[in-house]
């Protein structure tokens, strides 16, 4: 089942989404595109979002391979949803992108095992981890406004641990893996986070990226594809444009 986000004339609404782009809410049936556009599908209180998870990137980047999950913070400001423009900060000459799975956590829970793990996640989608290369600090880096696109919805039936994906920048193929490929899987990665923290509804851990060469520019459009979700498609900006 894919679950949805919709903004209208009146507010949010959350529902199923069918195969005719129709959100099926409590108060009734929104189209997307008519009726309203995608939210974020989710409102988290944090985005916990791993890092050098996956042998290619560390290979690429020359990282020391992490001893257990790397994990960094996104503020919930980063979101944006599925369609919305990355404006391209004023701060920065150096920006990317990289493609990842994300799980969204259905209930309050912590200390969670692996196995445990999927009764506690309500599902997948997709985020793009914008990062300004230049900045001094990982936090000046990844946590800013447009920093998190989320979307395009919530996939409740997949298993997280063998899904291809690629990434496409304005048409280009930049990125290209499958998620078994990672050095930590999904469950070992919420298990890990949740002795740490306790996640609330709607919280979003995301799984890291493969090697994501090249930066991005005005004009781009990202998109990053997980099979058996769908596509997360942004279109980079003009800060003055936005």
């Amino acid at each position: 089942m894919r679950l949805a986000r919709v903004l209208t004339p009146d507010g949010p609404v959350s529902g199923s989404l069918d195969d005719d782009g129709v959100v099926h809410a409590d108060d009734g049936r929104y189209r997307v595109g008519v009726d309203g556009r995608l939210l974020p599908p989710s409102t988290p209180s944090a985005l916990y979002c791993v890092g050098r998870n996956y042998a290619e990137t560390i290979e690429l980047k020359q990282y020391d391979r992490p001893a257990e999950p790397d994990f960094f913070v996104k503020p919930p400001a980063s979101l944006l949803g599925h369609e919305r423009p990355i404006p391209y900060p004023a701060f920065t000459e150096e920006l990317t992108y990289a493609g990842e799975l994300a799980a969204v956590v259905e209930e309050r829970c912590r200390d969670l095992s692996p196995a445990e793990v999927p009764d506690a996640v309500l599902g997948y989608t997709i985020l793009n981890d914008v990062d300004a290369l230049d900045q001094q600090s990982r936090t000046a880096r990844k946590a800013f406004d447009g920093s998190a696109p989320l979307g395009p919805w919530v996939e409740t039936d997949l298993d997280p641990r063998d899904v291809d994906m690629w990434t496409d920048v304005s048409g280009e193929r930049r990125q290209e893996a499958n998620t078994g490929s990672m050095l930590f899987d999904p469950y070992e990665v919420v298990s890990y986070l949740s002795s740490r923290v306790t996640f609330r509804p709607g919280d979003v851990v995301s799984f890291g990226s493969p090697a994501n060469p090249g930066t991005v520019e005005p004009g781009d459009v990202v998109e990053i594809t997980y099979e058996g979700i769908g596509t997360l498609g942004n279109t980079v900006v003009d800060p003055v444009e936005h």
